[in-house]
């Protein structure tokens, strides 16, 4: 199969303006005295070689400042590379920034026969499209309205509808889809799926995972400008995945050794009790039984109160309580529901709440930690919201909500004969 994009070895740079000279004996002065230095140009990308074939879809996945629109621009032909080689083989429509190509003293409906004829269609083939540019758009009488006064989400209608009514085989999309209503990004979903059946090549830029799974068949991650993973989707989303897990871990650390380092300077007025028995620490264990900062849906989970107990207390209550970080509260376990007696504690030791498949949806929630006396009428500790912990989905994970449910679905035909039978 023919490839529709290729890059080979390709290499782009951009000068950055260093104090602007403001007359030109200011320029002519500058450029004698100054020598050219590295740090002038910004090198977007590095030496990037990729493939996609005809009909095949491409997500562009890493941080922000790597790349990935950089490389839509150089298939878009709006930038040359400055080394390498960019071979395109098709009729492209790119949809990238929002509003980009329309001109805002035109109506929306003006701006669609503008973008036709830009890309060589006829005043009478774009008559015979604008009707169903305008019902895709769903932007009813709005098309005929100035679009310098469109909202983000219109200039993402008309762009989209007008970019896959132009029969591209090409069709470029950087970021946009996360603009607008959800219905309608559903509906855009549904047409890029369609178009990927019909055999049109795609190049998608999105931090949503999901969509780069469900939309691509393959998948590059751009990491400073440099190719870092290239090959099936699900391999590549995985470890850009873990790296950037991997990445908010040593954040999450760097803030919590700080946020330790400040102390109780503040009085610390979300944290009482009698102190005998004393919190000294909580730990928030992934599946492989290490401390983690960052947990994810669905996988084993421990949290750990570690305590020390200043003399003999007798038949203490550990609990937690998992606020979401809006306020909302999640539940509130301790170790008297849960049907664990603990006689008496003396010393150190620490209280263990196990979870096999941690319930809690992508977010980031503040945890509260407290122990009782055995009446919970009186708090030896209590420490309120003090510890938070920072969730994430994996993929296909449910996103809407505060817990996963632990349920299966299940299917039953209704029996021969019987079809809509109450």
């Amino acid at each position: 199969m023919s490839a529709a994009i290729r890059f080979e070895d390709v290499t782009k740079r951009f000068a950055l303006a260093r104090g602007r000279a403001r007359s030109w004996k200011e320029a002519f002065v500058g450029a004698v005295r100054r020598a050219p230095r590295d740090d002038d140009e910004l090198l977007a990308l590095d030496g990037v070689s990729f493939e996609l074939a005809r009909g095949d879809s491409l997500g562009l996945v890493g941080p922000n400042g790597t790349g990935k629109s950089t490389v839509l621009k150089l298939v878009a032909r709006i930038l040359e590379p400055s080394a390498g080689r960019v071979v395109i083989d098709g009729r492209v429509a790119a949809l990238l920034e929002l509003g980009a190509g329309f001109h805002p003293d035109l109506t929306g409906r003006e701006n669609v026969y503008l973008n036709g004829s830009m890309l060589g269609f006829t005043q009478r083939e774009m008559e015979a499209r604008i009707g169903r540019i305008v019902d895709f758009s769903e932007l009813g009488r709005f098309v005929d309205m100035p679009v310098k006064h469109y909202s983000s989400g219109m200039y993402m209608r008309l762009g989209f509808a007008t970019a896959i009514h132009l029969d591209a085989e090409i069709l470029l999309i950087d970021e946009v889809l996360a603009v607008g209503d959800q219905a309608f990004q559903y509906k855009c979903r549904d047409r890029i799926a369609e178009l990927r059946r019909d055999g049109v090549s795609i190049v998608l830029v999105s931090h949503d995972n999901h969509a780069i799974r469900e939309l691509c068949h393959h998948a590059l991650w751009l990491e400073r400008g440099k190719v870092r993973a290239y090959g099936e989707t699900d391999g590549v989303v995985e470890a850009y995945h873990a790296s950037m897990v991997a990445r908010e871990e040593a954040r999450l650390a760097a803030e919590a050794a700080e946020h330790a380092a400040e102390g109780d300077a503040d009085g610390a007025v979300d944290r009482w009790g009698t102190g005998d028995v004393d919190i000294t620490g909580v730990e928030f264990l992934g599946p492989d039984g290490t401390p983690h900062h960052v947990l994810h849906t669905g996988a084993p989970a421990t949290i750990r109160v570690r305590y020390a107990a200043r003399g003999r207390v007798e038949r203490p209550v550990f609990g937690l309580g998992i606020h979401r970080i809006d306020g909302v509260h999640v539940t509130g376990p301790n170790t008297r529901l849960g049907g664990l007696d603990i006689p008496f504690v003396e010393g150190a030791g620490a209280i263990d709440y196990h979870l096999a498949a941690l319930p809690l949806i992508a977010g980031t929630y503040e945890i509260s930690v407290s122990c009782y006396d055995d009446t919970l009428s009186h708090a030896f500790d209590y420490h309120h919201r003090r510890f938070p912990i920072h969730v994430r989905g994996s993929a296909g994970a449910e996103a809407l909500g505060v817990v996963v449910l632990a349920g299966r679905w299940a299917h039953h035909a209704a029996p021969e004969g019987r079809e809509g039978a109450g």
